[in-house]
């Protein structure tokens, strides 16, 4: 870090600010648990057939709609649908070549953790095949898996086609790494050696010859592959590139602080071939750029994310441009977080089309060239786009060697790349997780189509997000919708992926995959409302039920994600508050001088809930001192007094919308009259009636014929502490058993008596003389 106390205080108010903005971010509205998910059948989970999966790749084929899964020696077949049990799983055990998991062991390396053949990479080959590769111990391989035809469930390993897999896949299972396959031909960014040093982006397969970074000249600093995409620039094939995000060290001349991380984005030409004298079967198209991801602080002095963690391209019906959301933790040692920022493309190609970066002076320090640059531009693809009317080359090979000179000497562009607003649409900073990888959906809603953001965290959890743009704000507003615990263990996220044919989102962890839906909208409530205030883009109000947003149901649609004004969207259902009044009453039972609870959760975390007391016609807000608290589950009553007595009614509030969640009629049982009662039942064992405690009637007359109930002496309990306790006890044995109860207990008496009698006729008889007839 920098070592200025100056700049050290000014990061300081840049985190003070930054953790003030993002403290009023909005908490999720529904938190569900890892049982909740199971019991409203919105999850589903697979761990392995027969050992522990070890989860280490995901392909989710819509095609044949198939879920495929790489682990640790194994593959397997699921359907999407996850309609199937076990016997429908298919599963193919590939472990490493004969010899190889000894040779790994002997190298020093853990037999369970890294000795294994961890299939780390999945991806179509064809309509028929899948290409599988896997570390093999430390020896990687790769194979082709048959899976038959679009409807057939094959799911076989071609043996025959098992061959060498480096430069497809990594040595050690541990080792980040990015690939696409395209074209016939594997893109990797990767380790290429045993040791994990040789750091390359390399071309495999295919008809060409194999094609890597340079090797005398290092262009790439200890990366940290993210993800590989092909993304075309125009409408000229020839001009396709290979996008690779990663993070690496910086260059030490280069201005930033020893050690510092930075994150690129870098890209090669599809038709990159190469040169002829110099980089031969090197790339010659190869430049990066760094992306940024900041949040503005004072004094100009910004809150850097620098690590990346993870990408997601979302495709748009212009392949040309897609979006680019990120994912970014802080490293530094004075605040830890997670942001996300999105880039556009034409950002991206702007960068990559101005000045490159170039050492000079005494010092070597870093600026943008000046110079003349050579024709062809490095980076830029041979194709009839680019080409000058009579200087078209037809492939990198016919470059001039000083173009492929300078491409070597100039791998990096002076400028940054800044997401759209040039911050964040979200942050997390001082949470007890961190953001480890996204998806996102785009879905219709009423008033437009919304990128639903999909978040994975290093403890399990995913959150469900959507962000808007207020008026002339820079900083976008975060609606977290859901958080959901997708595991019942937590576990950090390895791998989310999406299918928007199945509406379903597919988490990885090391220990199984879940399937979990996209939206479950009738969780949110069961009024308009309700439905109205979640802002779920896939949700809305049908007439009768918070269900699945559908563009043809016109009439009575309702949804409301820029506003959330129940008030004017649901004014025609007949929701009025009194008519929302629909909360069931129930009694609790405080004893005189001891403390007493009344319970009231908000549906939503969002709302926020206030008690008020029922005196005949009158309604009071209850007022709270050191007695009488408001707590976030509920009203504590320090100490009951006879006062206290009367009808607490709990209303939750939330944008104007004020529903009932509870109604409790408070009865304060006085110390000397509960001790009166337990010892005058002490005097009546023998009799057969039943000394129940008094129910009151609330107004209105709902409880005015209550029927007596064990719930009042489990209040009991609770109130009058651990004192008293064996009288309390033995009173609900004679008061309050029920008939099973006293027959189970009348049975093991009698067969105590039986034994007993058993026991005295056996000694009497080996008392008795033997008979001498």
């Amino acid at each position: 870090m920098m070592e200025s106390p100056t700049v050290m205080r000014l990061i300081l108010m840049a985190l003070m600010s930054l953790t003030a903005s993002t403290n009023k971010l909005n908490v999720p509205r529904l938190r569900l648990s890892y049982n909740d998910l199971l019991s409203s059948n919105r999850s589903w989970l697979f761990s392995g057939l027969h050992s522990e999966l070890r989860l280490s790749s995901v392909f989710v084929d819509e095609y044949h709609d198939r879920l495929f899964l790489g682990g640790k020696d194994t593959l397997y077949s699921l359907r999407l649908d996850h309609t199937h049990t076990h016997g429908d799983v298919k599963e193919i055990y590939w472990p490493p070549l004969p010899g190889n998991r000894e040779e790994c062991v002997q190298n020093g390396k853990d037999l369970e953790t890294e000795c294994a053949n961890f299939v780390r990479l999945l991806q179509p080959f064809n309509r028929t095949h899948l290409l599988a590769c896997g570390t093999g111990a430390f020896k990687p391989v790769c194979a082709y898996v048959n899976v038959g035809h679009r409807g057939e469930h094959a799911f076989s390993l071609e043996n025959s086609s098992v061959e060498n897999g480096r430069g497809r896949c990594p040595h050690d299972p541990n080792m980040p790494f990015a690939s696409t396959f395209t074209g016939g031909e594997l893109y990797t960014g990767l380790t290429a050696d045993f040791l994990g040093r040789d750091s390359v982006i390399l071309r495999s397969m295919g008809s060409r010859s194999p094609m890597r970074t340079e090797t005398d000249q290092p262009l790439l600093h200890e990366p940290k592959f993210v993800a590989a995409h092909r993304i075309p620039d125009s409408e000229d094939a020839a001009d396709d590139k290979v996008y690779f995000f990663f993070s690496e060290r910086a260059d030490s001349d280069s201005g930033s602080r020893d050690g510092a991380i930075h994150t690129r984005v870098g890209r090669v030409c599809v038709n990159d071939a190469g040169g002829q004298r110099v980089l031969v079967n090197k790339w010659s198209s190869f430049i990066k750029a760094r992306l940024v991801c900041s949040v503005p602080g004072p004094h100009g002095i910004d809150t850097h994310f620098d690590q990346l963690e993870d990408i997601f391209v979302l495709r748009t019906k212009d392949e040309k441009n897609p979006e680019i959301y990120a994912i970014f933790s802080s490293i530094s040692n004075v605040f830890q977080g997670s942001a996300v920022c999105v880039y556009r493309m034409a950002d991206i190609r702007e960068v990559f089309n101005g000045p490159f970066a170039h050492k000079e002076g005494p010092q070597r320090q870093w600026g943008p060239y000046e110079g003349r640059v050579p024709y062809p531009r490095p980076g830029v693809c041979p194709s009839k786009l680019t080409a000058q009317p009579g200087l078209g080359y037809s492939s990198t090979l016919e470059f001039p060697d000083a173009v492929l000179q300078f491409a070597r000497a100039h791998p990096l562009m002076w400028r940054s790349v800044y997401p759209v607003g040039r911050q964040p649409v979200l942050l997390r900073t001082n949470t007890p997780y961190r953001l480890t990888h996204i998806t996102v959906d785009r879905t219709q809603a009423d008033d437009g189509h919304y990128n639903v953001m999909f978040i994975g965290t290093d403890v399990g959890t995913v959150l469900k997000v959507i962000t808007l743009q207020k008026g002339n704000t820079l900083m976008p507003e975060e609606i977290t919708l859901e958080e959901l615990q997708v595991f019942k263990v937590p576990a950090p996220i390895t791998s989310m992926d999406i299918s928007v044919k199945r509406q379903a989102l597919f988490v990885g962890s090391g220990t199984g995959v879940a399937q979990v839906r996209l939206h479950r909208c009738e969780l949110y409530g069961g009024v308009c409302a309700e439905c109205c205030l979640a802002r779920d883009p896939y949700c809305a109000w049908d007439g009768k039920a918070c269900v699945r947003y559908s563009s043809h149901k016109r009439r009575y649609r309702r949804q409301d994600i820029k506003h959330a004004n129940p008030a004017q969207q649901c004014m025609d259902q007949n929701l009025s508050v009194e008519e929302l009044d629909v909360a069931e009453s129930r009694v609790a039972y405080g004893t005189e001088n001891n403390s007493s609870f009344l319970e009231c959760v908000a549906r939503s975390p969002q709302a926020s809930t206030s008690w008020h007391l029922q005196r005949e016609h009158t309604m009071e807000e209850v007022v709270y001192d050191d007695r009488v608290m408001k707590l976030e589950g509920g009203l504590l009553f320090r100490r009951v007094t006879l006062a206290d007595v009367g009808l607490y009614v709990c209303r939750s509030q939330e944008r104007g919308f004020t529903q009932v969640l509870s109604r409790v009629w408070l009865d304060v049982l006085r110390s000397d009259a509960l001790a009166d009662l337990l010892s005058r039942d002490t005097t009546n064992t023998n009799t057969k009636s039943r000394p129940w405690p008094p129910c009151p009637a609330l107004p209105g007359g709902s409880l005015a014929n209550h029927s007596p109930s064990r719930s009042w002496f489990k209040d009991v309990i609770g109130l009058i502490g651990p004192q008293g306790l064996t009288e309390v006890e033995q009173y609900c044995e004679r008061v309050w058993c029920n008939d099973k109860l006293r027959l189970r207990r009348k049975h093991k008496t009698m067969m105590e008596k039986y034994k007993q009698a058993q026991e005295s006729a056996r000694k009497a008889r080996n008392r008795t003389p033997r008979d001498t007839h």
